[in-house]
């Protein structure tokens, strides 16, 4: 009895005895019809446990774990460490282990959940074999050396993918309506040039290793040929994992083979994403795996256009240009809410250091179109995006665009201050709670303003030129979603729609 009551005390206050965790367990689940395994060790000191777990999409460590009685608490450790970690909670119940995000997903939608089995109560980590022949087989990258500019997009590229809209449904048939659409509807002619295939158009890879397509996209090289006499370019996606966010075929230890191909198809741009990565870099590895890609399009001797998709982690304003990149993410993926869109657009300060002719920050792409948002709303979804001289992607089906929707995309006046050769990315001059006035140079000595109105409210915002840097008086103030001259010497006042834009060009 004396026994038990201290090991109680030993528990900690608020904590039953703990359900006994150690050992190594196993998952396994289906993805677009792909089977990924999940290999899990826990190692267990009183109440308290770490682990480590690997699988075909990522390996992770498992720290800060806790048991109360058959109820555990843990978090992952976020591969990058700027980052915070995800935390879950689970219960234990004999050789079952089930847990579930600890923060509840957005909506409605039950959260996912893992239902780990045990396979031995060794806290040695001995994967199966199906695991221990996916651990990296490369030798561990060094820090890069950096590389030259390759000339490349000059200003932030403009095109169109096709993940916003169509994710895993877009086909052959789909791009050449697409490439159609972009040219009837003046999206060619405003500057959007780049048509972007994203995921799902991976096969497997031949006897010889190399890639192939699938069904969906029965030729990509006559499809490139027939996008080019468009008077377009093409794009398509891979990542430097074995898989791609798909799960489908990456280019791991395939990186110049692939580019072969691309090339050989005609391909003028590649977007990059990490995904399934980190099951076989470290961290520390993550600038040498993308320059790894960016000297095997560079001996292709095709200029291709590379995107690297990799979520702004690891600082990567840093090191973007150096490894090769000429524009790189630098957030999670955008969706067609205001909520989504505007904290990602409002919180890019800091980086404009990074952007210039060449290597461009990207905030990720557009959803104007899709129909989640207001037309004030995509008004400052666009506005805001060329102040910040990001890449103007659209995501929309252009197939079938109301004239409203085509005005925004189109408008070259404000395409104008997105493209402008000066390649500075604007920044936030005023802010006023949630009225915001941000300003970006222009090459001809003009300063882009826009006023911002965050908030659920219509409010009247006073530009003072003055304070925001124009220190002399403006020979010319015009609205450039207006298309119209104003009279505003010394300062400008207007009253802008909740969530909505005024964007001026003053000189």
């Amino acid at each position: 009895m004396r026994k038990l009551l201290v090991s109680l005390l030993l528990l900690g206050p608020g904590l039953a005895a703990a359900a006994d965790i150690s050992g190594s367990w196993y998952f396994e689940r289906t993805f677009n019809n792909r089977k990924f395994e999940e290999y899990y060790v826990f190692k267990a000191d009183g109440n308290k446990f770490t682990g480590r777990a690997l699988s075909t999409r990522g390996r992770q460590e498992i720290v800060n774990g806790v048991i109360d009685g058959n109820q555990i608490t843990f978090e992952v450790k976020n591969w990058d460490p700027s980052r915070p970690n995800t935390a879950y909670k689970g219960e234990l119940n004999g050789d079952e282990l089930r847990f579930v995000p600890a923060a509840p997903p957005r909506g409605n939608r039950q959260p996912p959940e893992t239902v780990l089995k045990r396979t031995s109560t060794s806290t040695e980590f001995n994967p199966p074999d199906s695991l221990k022949a996916l651990l990296p087989q490369h030798k561990h990258l060094g820090p890069i050396q950096p590389i030259k500019p390759n000339g490349l997009a000059l200003t932030p590229p403009m095109g169109w993918n096709s993940w916003n809209k169509f994710h895993r449904n877009i086909t052959d048939k789909i791009v050449r309506e697409v490439a159609d659409a972009m040219v009837s509807s003046g999206m060619r002619d405003a500057g959007y040039i780049y048509l972007n295939i994203d995921d799902t158009w991976e096969g497997g890879r031949d006897a010889n290793g190399n890639i192939t397509t699938n069904e969906k996209f029965p030729d990509m090289k006559a499809l490139a040929d027939y996008v080019h006499s468009k008077g377009l370019k093409i794009g398509i996606y891979s990542g430097p994992g074995r898989a791609t966010c798909q799960g489908l075929e990456a280019s791991y230890m395939h990186e110049e083979q692939d580019a072969k191909t691309f090339a050989a198809w005609g391909m003028d741009y590649l977007k990059y994403d990490w995904c399934s990565a980190s099951a076989v870099y470290d961290a520390d590895e993550m600038p040498g795996a993308y320059q790894k890609m960016a000297l095997a399009l560079r001996k292709t001797g095709r200029p291709i256009v590379y995107s690297l998709c990799q979520y702004g982690w690891l600082n990567v304003g840093e090191w973007g240009a150096a490894a090769g990149g000429n524009l790189w993410r630098t957030t999670g993926d955008i969706s067609d809410r205001w909520e989504s869109m505007s904290n990602i657009g409002f919180n890019q300060m800091g980086r404009e250091k990074y952007a210039g002719p060449g290597h461009w920050n990207d905030p990720d792409m557009l959803e104007i179109g899709n129909g989640g948002m207001t037309t004030d709303e995509y008004k400052t979804h666009m506005s805001l995006w060329c102040i910040l001289a990001a890449p103007l992607l659209a995501g929309n089906d252009v197939r079938n665009m109301t004239k409203e929707t085509i005005d925004i995309l189109t408008n070259k006046e404000v395409i104008a201050i997105d493209q402008d050769k000066l390649g500075k990315q604007g920044t936030r001059a005023k802010q006023d709670g949630e009225l915001e006035i941000w300003t970006k140079p222009l090459a001809d000595g003009a300063t882009a303003v826009g006023l911002f109105n965050r908030s659920a409210a219509s409010a009247k915002m006073t530009a003072r030129w003055s304070e925001l840097g124009i220190a002399k008086q403006p020979k010319s103030v015009r609205d450039l979603w207006q298309h119209k001259d104003l009279d505003a010497a010394a300062e400008y006042t207007v009253e802008v729609p909740s969530h909505g834009v005024v964007m001026l060009r003053v000189k």
